[in-house]
């Protein structure tokens, strides 16, 4: 189904960019439009017609885009369970141990946990041995 939305809305994305650049500019920046005799893209059709039928093509085109792009987003959303960055953050009640699986604590904790098997570093506070004077 979502396949199938996503063509219907790039059908609409593709005749979007049509309609708008069908209409006439106000300016007359790229010199198509208004000045000279009947020919060209400003004789598609009459002046006050071309306007008022490219103008409700874009709301039309415009008002299923928009329809298009939130039923994506709806089915996107709803096929994905909801979760919440403080998942698995909640720190243990004081007075309570850590769980044993590793869970639970601060960061510092458990990273300390990680490195068990590894040498650490000195205690903050603890006497740091001296370097042993190289051999001659």
């Amino acid at each position: 189904m979502q396949t199938v939305l996503i063509i219907i809305h790039l059908i609409i994305v593709l005749a979007l960019i049509g309609v708008v650049l069908l209409q006439r500019s106000e300016g007359g920046g790229m010199g198509l439009g208004g000045g000279g005799g009947g020919g060209g893209v400003s004789g598609f059709m009459t002046g006050r017609g071309q306007a008022n039928a490219l103008t409700r093509a874009t709301a039309i085109l415009a008002g299923l885009f928009f329809v298009t792009s939130i039923a994506l987003t709806v089915m996107a959303t709803s096929t994905r369970a909801p979760r919440s960055i403080l998942d698995g953050a909640a720190p243990a009640a004081p007075g309570q141990q850590a769980p044993a699986g590793g869970q639970g604590g601060n960061v510092l904790e458990q990273l300390q946990r990680l490195q068990g098997d590894q040498p650490s570093a000195p205690a903050p506070g603890a006497p740091v041995p001296a370097p042993a004077a190289p051999q001659q």
